[in-house]
């Protein structure tokens, strides 16, 4: 607990004051170099200058610096502070003080953070493990698995001590039916249904006599070539493509992502993974690295992505010290996007065109039967898709009509 709620009214040349003066520099380092305006940083250093000025008057020292101690500070001291010349919004206080957090550890001066692992979390640690090294999977589908295994692990044992042998039939049973209820599709249950299946395959690896868990696992009914792909028709993407090129901020990086996706059938996940270093432009291609498949890809550039490209790069991309093609237009900038980022500029795109769409995977489907529509057979179709398996692309055999033509029956009591 504190010894006092509020600290004395400083005069201006006391700002400074405190145990963390000295970590002024490096905090300011800090946040210019993940690219902060001047007035956010220097309104970040008079939160800071708050917390160093509390923890002199309570006898605090630099290394004493933590989650523990800023909770105190912002749950604690904040509400009856009345303190002049600082930062008191609680928000941008808690911003401020992460920052400052980051910096200190990045630079060394006080510990990494260390989370105590529970049973559980020790457990998901070997298996995600075991996932990296010895099936390769990236890190999504781990998420996924380490997530449903997480919870079947939660509902057996809580935070008590693993005993894998306990876990019985009955247990994985119970468990599915309550997963079941929470996914209402069968594609979201499949995904549970496989965690398990790989998490319990693992388990065998230790020793573990799991058949009667397997025998539990059933995979849903869902028939996945049951329905067309949805794809954009040849006049919505004339209409889509007609709708880039406006003017205002971010749309030329939105027009280069959504031609990433629509000409090379990139994922989202791979648009905001491109960097400067995959483009040859020279060579006209461009490498596509650590895909969903783990491997790399090197592509043809269409010249109507690479233009796009080009007119992001040379107008609108800011000044950053990575090489990530795609990049933030706002603090902390230094921070690649992610795949969220893609999606959402793709869905504005959509109603730029005024086109009723929200899925960014849309566009990928729709490559695909451009490339059919266009004469290529389906293993061309899933190279350039890179798919590990052809049976993943023969859900696109139905849009294929030249081939469906010459296999069609005439219809009964029709002319031959």
């Amino acid at each position: 607990m504190t010894k006092l709620l509020s600290c004395p009214v400083p005069r201006e040349s006391d700002l400074d004051a405190g145990p963390l003066v000295s970590n002024n520099q490096c905090y300011e380092q800090y946040l210019f170099d993940h690219g902060y305006a001047a007035g956010y940083i220097k309104r970040c250093k008079s939160g800071v200058t708050h917390l160093s000025r509390w923890m002199g008057f309570t006898q605090r020292k630099a290394d004493e610096v933590g989650e523990a101690l800023i909770a105190e500070f912002l749950d604690v001291h904040l509400p009856r502070c009345s303190c002049r010349s600082v930062l008191h919004d609680r928000s941008s206080l808690g911003a401020a003080l992460g920052h400052l957090l980051a910096a200190l550890r990045a630079t060394g001066a006080i510990p990494l953070r260390t989370t105590e692992l529970t049973p559980i979390g020790e457990e998901l640690r070997r298996y995600d493990k075991h996932m990296i090294e010895a099936r390769n999977l990236v890190s999504s589908t781990r998420k996924v698995g380490l997530a449903v295994v997480g919870r079947l692990l939660f509902s057996c044992f809580g935070n008590g001590r693993i005993n894998f042998p306990e876990i019985r039939a009955e247990h994985v049973r119970n468990f599915l039916i309550q997963q079941a209820t929470l996914h209402n599709k069968p594609t979201s249950i499949r995904y549970v249904v496989s965690s398990l299946h790989s998490y319990f395959r693992w388990r065998t690896t230790l020793g573990d006599q799991v058949h009667s868990l397997i025998g539990v696992l059933v995979y849903p009914a869902n028939w996945q070539l049951a329905s067309l792909p949805k794809a954009l028709k040849p006049e919505e993407v004339e209409q889509l493509v007609a709708s880039l090129g406006q003017a205002g901020p971010l749309m030329r990086r939105a027009d280069a992502m959504v031609r990433c996706a629509l000409d090379l059938g990139l994922r989202s996940a791979e648009v905001a993974r491109l960097s400067l270093d995959d483009i040859d432009w020279r060579a006209g291609t461009i490498a596509l690295r650590g895909t969903k498949g783990r491997r790399d890809d090197v592509m043809p550039l269409p010249v109507s992505t690479g233009q796009a490209i080009v007119e992001y790069l040379s107008h609108e991309r800011p000044k950053t010290k990575h090489r990530m093609l795609f990049v933030r237009h706002v603090a902390p900038r230094e921070q690649p996007i992610g795949p969220k980022v893609v999606r959402h500029s793709i869905r504005q795109a959509y109603a730029r065109a005024g086109l009723k769409y929200t899925g960014s995977h849309l566009l990928r489907h729709t490559m695909a039967s451009r490339l059919l529509a266009g004469g290529s057979s389906l293993k061309e179709v899933a190279d350039v898709l890179r798919h590990r398996s052809l049976d993943t692309t023969l859900i696109y055999a139905k849009l294929d009509s030249r081939s469906l033509v010459k296999v069609a029956l005439p219809w009964p009591g029709s002319a031959a």
